[in-house]
């Protein structure tokens, strides 16, 4: 069924392009369709889950340095990214408990707390028939819509929330995506921290030259269990994008990030990495690759990961995996 989105609320008028208003972006609308799925479940080759969940195919925040804009090669959409919008819908789980004990990671190539999940629900629908089957729940997220299921996402033992936090600086935050601002998206992780709930800060991706790290990491370490870095790495449609942007609004680093994104040079991440990793030493926080914080206790300094070539260890993930 077509529908015409404009702002929160729907109505049918038999158009055969829904619409949901996005606010501040190019267009003034994005494409929402309705679509029919038999399982949101599907198994993942991340090294941190065994079945990703995404309640929604695109994203209303439109991220310019979304690496997710990759599915447009499965999904046929003619549309940019960041401007359609298909909302799943499923018959309810069979045997969720069969899920028992696997890591179940929501949010891999979309926001299930984007706006639309106001509306929709999805995100929390599945969260419902997921209550109780034993999985280990993770998030990831840039809003706070989620502050409105803290108290369903607490009766998973263990759930884990991480919030994506590249930079402090709202403008620059205008300038990559859509979503909610990053003080809001703190609040909503100290909220979920204060309740006992184990949260996570994304600092990623990390612009070469405008993302100050150790500004993040004293910001956050109160808040959160874990601090997970990755770098920029610019391929397929978004990195024009990107180089464009830095030419226009930093000519200053367009000869740093020449370097690294067109000459391959990796010396800027291997100088940060001992900067980091000196940082997070001299404030008292363990600074490891590819490992979580998991089995620590909870009111621990949070552990500090540094997943630079992530590409790489998740390769090494999957054939360790296939080892056993």
């Amino acid at each position: 069924m077509a529908r015409r989105f404009n702002g929160a609320h729907a109505r049918d008028d038999g158009d055969d392009l829904p619409r949901h208003r996005k606010g501040t972006c190019k267009g003034e609308y994005m494409i929402v369709r309705e679509i029919d799925t038999k399982n949101p479940l599907t198994k993942s080759d991340l090294p941190v889950s065994d079945y990703s969940l995404n309640p929604y195919v695109g994203c209303e925040h439109g991220c310019k340095y979304c690496y997710a804009c990759f599915m447009k090669r499965f999904t046929n959409h003619e549309e940019p990214w960041g401007e359609f919008l298909d909302v799943k819908f499923w018959k309810p789980l069979s045997h969720p408990e069969r899920y028992r004990g696997k890591e179940v990671f929501i949010g891999s190539v979309t926001d299930p707390y984007q706006p639309a999940e106001e509306k929709y629900r999805r995100a929390r629908a599945v969260l419902e028939e997921l209550r109780g089957s034993g999985v280990k729940l993770s998030i990831a997220t840039k809003s706070d819509l989620i502050l409105r299921d803290l108290d369903l996402i607490q009766s998973f033992p263990g759930a884990r929330i991480s919030w994506s936090i590249n930079t402090l600086d709202e403008s620059f935050k205008n300038d990559m995506d859509r979503a909610v601002s990053i003080s809001r998206r703190l609040a909503a992780m100290k909220a979920f921290h204060d309740a006992g709930v184990r949260t996570t800060c994304f600092i990623s991706p990390i612009f070469p030259g405008i993302t100050d790290v150790p500004a993040i990491i004293g910001r956050v370490k109160g808040d959160c269990n874990l601090i997970w870095l990755e770098n920029l790495n610019l391929r397929g449609t978004f990195k024009p994008v990107i180089l464009r942007y830095i030419r226009e609004k930093r000519p200053d680093l367009v000869p740093l990030y020449e370097d690294i994104y067109l000459r391959g040079n990796r010396g800027y991440w291997q100088v940060l990495d001992g900067e980091l990793r000196a940082y997070a030493e001299a404030s008292g926080l363990p600074y490891v690759t590819n490992d979580d914080s998991m089995s620590r206790p909870f009111d621990a300094p949070p552990v500090v990961v540094n997943f630079f070539y992530h590409s790489e260890i998740k390769r090494s993930a999957r054939e360790k995996q296939r080892a056993r």
